[in-house]
């Protein structure tokens, strides 16, 4: 009974010890577990901090300062116009037998256009002429009298004075014929028919429009304080609406001396050859008149300029935007010139910009090569000097 006693104690204290393992191993693995849980936890809290390092870069678009040709110039809007133009009209009365013109067609000056009837025009001339050789007949047989005393000087006188009425109606007849046939006043195009054939036209009732157009002109109402900067003689670019693609060439032509002090305006006249080109009277055009030019200038986007204050732009740097004050020069198109505050090459903001403060980390997206900047070809239509 004792031997039972004993190996019955034996037994429960090696179970006893053998349940302390097992629960000492278990408590060891479940504190490895935790650890582990933590490690895992700091990790991924440090890569997310990593991450959120990495979206705080504000993502721009930039372009490289590079050298092209710029020019200050004034543009303004204006309608085309002819050099001269003539309203025809007919300078006496009957019916139209032909017209010998239509719209469209260049004329010269002294050129028919219409034929009226000139039967009584005839008459009138002959009538008067009838009348001038009466007269002259007898003016002469006067002359010889008067030597005679059958005649008396001042009956030679009357007669005198009566043929040279005579000759001046029948002057005034012929020139009546004359009118019969409408001939053109000036060189230029029909813009305008106003008579058929067989119409009855009016004295003093315009029949044609003629327009000049070898020459145009397009006249702007410049501000007073431009008055200093042109001058006739400047080169003048035109663009005109209904021919969209093309640029056409002028030049100043005169400018007014006097300032309307209503609108603080001066008129500037350019003129433009129209007689080989396409340019009609009438197009509304956009002109530019380029007053001085810089054939290698410094230059930036106009999307660049920062609009908060004085003239600063946002330059990349070591991946930082570094707010840097310029000075500007001429503006045109898109382009504006740098004077001061950049070099050649520099990556500055173009888009982006509004989330910039000094220092903000950026990413850039479409970097710009400054080589595309210098080789881009000068299409600005406006410009200014700022």
């Amino acid at each position: 009974m004792s031997h039972f006693f004993s190996l019955h104690g034996r037994r429960s204290g090696r179970l006893a010890a053998a349940l302390l393992l097992t629960t000492a191993i278990g408590l060891l693995l479940a504190g490895c577990s935790k650890g582990g849980t933590d490690s895992a936890q700091a990790g991924e809290r440090k890569q997310e901090g990593k991450e959120e390092k990495k979206t705080e870069a504000v993502a721009v678009e930039t372009a490289a300062a590079g050298h092209r040709p710029v020019a200050a110039s004034y543009t303004g809007t204006s309608t085309l116009e002819p050099r001269a133009e003539a309203q025809v009209v007919a300078k006496t009365s009957g019916v139209a037998l032909a017209v010998l013109v239509e719209e469209g067609q260049h004329v010269r000056a002294g050129q028919p256009l219409v034929r009226l009837d000139p039967d009584r025009a005839r008459l009138s001339v002959a009538q008067s002429e009838a009348q001038l050789r009466k007269l002259e007949n007898t003016y002469q047989r006067a002359q010889k009298l008067v030597g005679q005393q059958m005649v008396s000087a001042a009956d030679v006188d009357q007669l005198r004075y009566d043929v040279e009425n005579a000759r001046a109606l029948h002057r005034l007849a012929t020139l009546e014929l004359s009118y019969t046939t409408v001939v053109a006043p000036i060189s230029g195009v029909i813009a305008s028919r106003s008579i058929k054939t067989g119409n009855f036209v009016q004295i003093n009732t315009p029949i044609f429009r003629i327009v000049d157009i070898s020459r145009l002109e397009a006249t702007l109402n410049v501000p007073e304080r431009e008055l200093a900067t042109l001058r006739a003689g400047q080169p003048v670019t035109l663009a005109a609406d209904a021919l969209p693609g093309q640029t056409f060439t002028g030049l100043v032509d005169r400018i007014s001396p006097v300032v309307d002090s209503g609108s603080g305006t001066f008129r500037v006249v350019s003129s433009f050859d129209g007689g080989t080109q396409s340019l009609q009277p009438g197009m509304f055009s956009r002109i530019r008149i380029d007053y001085d030019q810089r054939a290698n200038a410094l230059v930036v986007p106009r999307l660049a300029i920062l609009d908060d204050g004085e003239p600063a732009v946002f330059r990349v740097t070591d991946g930082k935007a570094v707010r840097v004050p310029v000075k500007v020069g001429y503006a045109e198109g898109a382009w504006v010139e740098i004077r001061e505050g950049l070099a050649e090459g520099d990556q500055v903001v173009t888009a982006g910009k509004v989330a910039l403060r000094d220092g903000t980390a950026v990413q850039v997206i479409v970097p710009a090569d400054p080589k595309a900047v210098a080789a881009t070809d000068a299409t600005g239509k406006a410009g200014s000097t700022p």
